[in-house]
């Protein structure tokens, strides 16, 4: 094994390590958080029902976004969609043999990956020119933006300008299983990808990356409205009689 392999299986057995460690942390996090308020976001869902259809609009169309802000709603749920086809996209390096909905889902990756740039860049203009974004924006917000825009853009060139042995990726990654890991090419675009790739992954649950996760634990979306239902429920103490102890 050289030592540029070595060095990244060793980088990706630590991104996985704090990938995993990190997610499940955030999620004994949400789940010991309590939550002792009725908070729902008004007109909220009176039955779990229509509560489950509500958190479903949202996950999948950011419903809420949408009757916010047209231009903010458009670059969001372009820059989610993508990432969504590129992560199917590239599940074919890390399975043996590729199942045949992924095979045919090859295609469209390549168009999530122009949707993810398209979405990046605005929501990156949209920190920079909006006044009242720009003044809440802090440097962690702009390096996250940065740290994708160059994973989508080495991606995009490699795709389409500078190939590489994808091939040879793949055994590499599928080696990582089995912790014998084959050489892997050197091309310098393809080790910046991975690099970053890495990176993404070791900050990913301490970041503001981790709101898709803390989504689903949220009291505004995840509660049903039916506090004053409740309330009628319990026994009332007489207030003579509560004063009178």
């Amino acid at each position: 094994m050289s030592f540029l392999t070595g060095l990244f299986a060793l980088l990706f057995y630590v991104a996985a390590l704090s990938l995993v460690s990190g997610l499940i942390y955030k999620l004994f996090q949400y789940l010991r958080t309590p939550v002792r308020l009725k908070a729902p976001t008004t007109p909220a869902p009176t039955t779990h029902s229509s509560l489950l259809l509500r958190m479903t609009r949202e996950f999948v169309f950011f419903e809420s976004g949408f009757w916010g802000n047209k231009g903010t709603w458009i670059f969001g749920w372009l820059l989610h969609i993508g990432l969504l086809l590129v992560f199917i996209r590239h599940l074919r390096y890390f399975l043996d043999p590729v199942p045949t909905f992924i095979q045919s889902m090859q295609p469209f990756g390549v168009y999530g990956g122009f949707a993810m740039l398209f979405g990046l860049a605005g929501r990156w203009a949209r920190r920079l020119w909006v006044d009242r974004i720009r003044y809440c924006s802090t440097p962690s917000d702009h390096m996250l933006l940065g740290l994708l825009l160059m994973i989508v853009t080495s991606g995009l060139l490699m795709t389409f300008h500078i190939h590489t042995d994808i091939v040879s990726v793949k055994t590499f990654f599928i080696g990582l299983y089995s912790f014998d890991p084959t050489p892997l090419p050197t091309d310098p675009i393809l080790l910046l990808h991975l690099t970053l790739a890495a990176v993404l992954m070791i900050v990913f649950p301490y970041s503001k990356l981790i709101h898709g996760l803390g989504f689903f634990f949220s009291p505004t979306r995840n509660q049903v409205d039916n506090a004053r239902e409740r309330s009628s429920l319990v026994t009332r103490v007489p207030w003579s009689k509560h004063h009178s102890r």
